[in-house]
């Protein structure tokens, strides 16, 4: 099967933030990131449940929090539960599309969507100065990230332009092309960062954003070198002859 279909079978689309919940230590790890506290407005945009909110209210202080989501037994379940705890939070059941978020002054925002990202991208760009956009393993398109500790990449407004990909690649990576090792780096800190203590399979999903990794890289022309890495060569054979997932076809296109 593509690598397309294996991942649709997932319990959890470990790719997508849509439908990833992020475990309370990345919250913490990612509210420590950007620094937030008193004076902060946050909207986690995509909540799911209440635990972002939760987190930032209480162990950061912000001066407000609001959860918008599309899926309302979600939205539901999440301000049930705050309520329960006695914690003023806000949740929204809307399209971000359709959010206003101009008050803020740091937004959580992991999608995955092209056509999403880019319009928010543009609703992104009318915010404030120095608004900060946390994303999660993917940056905002054809930016400068503000600061970095991947997979968690921060953009202020107003958005420094990248000139190109190879500029985007050094300030994410830190390197001027992606090699096989840098691929395996920053999939194995992504996994850990999102990952639970029950997830059981933690090197399986590494090998698998090496790959995707690794291959973006090539079909965006900022991988090193023009031949397939031995390595990247085993890793997708293995995943072909053992878990019948391909990659082959990606290198084609």
């Amino acid at each position: 099967m593509k690598i397309e279909e294996y991942l649709d079978t997932l319990p959890e689309n470990v790719l997508n933030g849509e439908d990833v919940q992020l475990p309370e230590k990345s919250f913490r790890e990612i509210f420590k990131f950007v620094d937030l506290g008193k004076n902060d407005i946050f909207y986690h945009l995509g909540c799911g449940d209440e635990k972002g909110i939760e987190i930032a209210i209480k162990e950061f202080n912000v001066k407000k929090a609001v959860g918008i989501d599309n899926n309302l037994k979600k939205i539901e379940k999440a301000k049930k539960n705050l309520e329960e705890k006695n914690i003023q939070g806000d949740f929204i059941y809307q399209n971000i599309k359709e959010s206003k978020i101009s008050d803020a002054t740091v937004i959580l925002f992991w999608f995955t969507d092209e056509d999403l990202i880019n319009d928010m991208l543009k609703k992104f760009e009318e915010l404030n100065s120095e608004t900060k956009i946390i994303t999660i393993w993917g940056p905002l398109p054809n930016t400068i990230p503000d600061k970095v500790d991947f997979p968690y990449i921060l953009n202020k407004t107003p958005f420094k332009n990248a000139q190109n990909m190879q500029e985007q690649v050094l300030a994410i990576f830190g390197v001027k092309c992606v090699d096989f090792v840098t691929a395996w780096e920053f999939a194995e800190r992504y996994t850990k960062a999102i990952g639970t203590p029950e997830i059981k399979n933690d090197r399986f999903l590494t090998i698998i954003q090496t790959l995707v990794i690794w291959i973006n890289a090539k079909k965006l022309g900022v991988a090193c070198g023009d031949e397939i890495p031995e390595s990247i060569q085993t890793y997708i054979k293995l995943m072909k002859m053992n878990f019948d997932i391909d990659f082959e076809y990606l290198l084609g296109e």
